[in-house]
């Protein structure tokens, strides 16, 4: 995850900064380099070989689309609109979303939420300011179980259970453009939205695709400065949760993150420092680095104990402070040693 400056914004700013077309004779070692800011986060596009003749506009549509669809800091977007009750019909985006995010939130026995919107506005993470947090009062709103798609519409339990798809919808933006370079014929690519990945083939220089995992500390705001360890994959979504960057300090001192426990209402804090996670859709390894940062250190290897099958990274610290990594049986093959 990356700081504030990766939440959704009221209004969708798309700048691309930097377009490069490198060509070759036959075409084969062309190299067509995108990159831009949307959402709130910055995004690139690497493409190794032919890519398609209209990929910013397409780029900048899947952005455009997220903006009045996915977003919760744009008023006018769907999902806010079914938040206030203004319509029950979502369209693809939305219910793909729910999908993953409630597939997840099984696996995580109810700690990845989406509905944990409230608590997300009282702790300070839409508008900054942050409230007293009544969990209480909260608690008949907040629930994966409350929401559900059927028919066509959205059913709430009850009308002021509200959605937020952040945890999800980053990795889901890097599997859309994902499938528009591979629907053109490109297998050799990466797509990079705020730091959630998805690559395949080789990169410029022929070689497998490196993706280096940032070393959770804080004041390490720029990819790749401090860099923890390398992973090596194709045909692979890549994602990773922290709270490291996205966190303020209170009225009362205290550091608050953006992890908050949905069956407690409470911050999590633990000594996981964050969570990265390869799935074979973004989406779906973005959900999951969320899930495992809610679930903390000790739940989290509980729940590998179970579900061997999950590629996971944790970098977590000891008593005295000092940084560890776990490294999950099926995550064994991506690192770079």
């Amino acid at each position: 995850m990356t700081p504030r400056l990766s939440a959704f914004t009221a209004k969708i700013m798309i700048a691309i900064t930097a377009t490069t077309l490198l060509a070759s004779c036959n075409g084969r070692n062309a190299v067509t380099r995108i990159e831009g800011f949307g959402i709130g986060t910055t995004y690139s596009v690497t493409v190794v070989g032919d890519a398609p003749a209209d990929l910013r506009e397409q780029v900048e549509a899947v952005f455009a689309t997220a903006d009045s669809t996915l977003s919760v800091f744009n008023e006018n977007s769907l999902l806010s609109r079914i938040n206030r009750n203004e319509t029950d019909i979502p369209n693809r985006e939305i219910t793909e979303n729910i999908e993953i995010a409630g597939r997840v939130s099984e696996l995580s026995g109810g700690r990845y939420d989406i509905t944990v919107l409230p608590l997300v506005e009282a702790y300070g993470f839409i508008d900054g300011r942050q409230q007293s947090v009544d969990f209480d009062s909260l608690r008949p709103f907040i629930g994966y179980k409350k929401i559900s798609v059927r028919d066509g519409k959205i059913h709430k339990q009850h009308p002021q259970t509200r959605i937020d798809l952040n945890s999800v919808a980053k990795g889901y933006l890097v599997d859309r453009i994902a499938e528009i370079i591979e629907a053109d014929g490109a297998d050799n690519y990466l797509v990079n939205v705020g730091g959630e990945i998805f690559c395949r083939g080789n990169n410029p220089d022929g070689k497998p695709w490196r993706i280096a995992i940032d070393t959770p500390i804080e004041g390490n705001y720029i990819q790749g400065a401090h860099t923890e360890a390398i992973i090596n994959v194709s045909g692979m979504g890549v994602a990773t949760s922290g709270n490291y960057r996205n966190f303020h300090t209170g009225e009362d001192g205290r550091k608050y993150t953006h992890i908050i426990n949905p069956l407690t209402g409470e911050n999590t804090e633990s000594n996981l420092l964050s969570a990265t996670v390869i799935h074979t859709q973004c989406a779906y390894a973005d959900a999951m680095a969320t899930m495992f940062m809610v679930l903390g250190m000790d739940d989290s290897l509980k729940l590998l104990e179970t579900h061997p099958e999950i590629a996971v990274l944790l970098i977590y610290s000891d008593n005295a402070g000092d940084m560890h990594q776990y490294v999950s049986k099926a995550m064994e093959q991506y690192m770079v040693r």
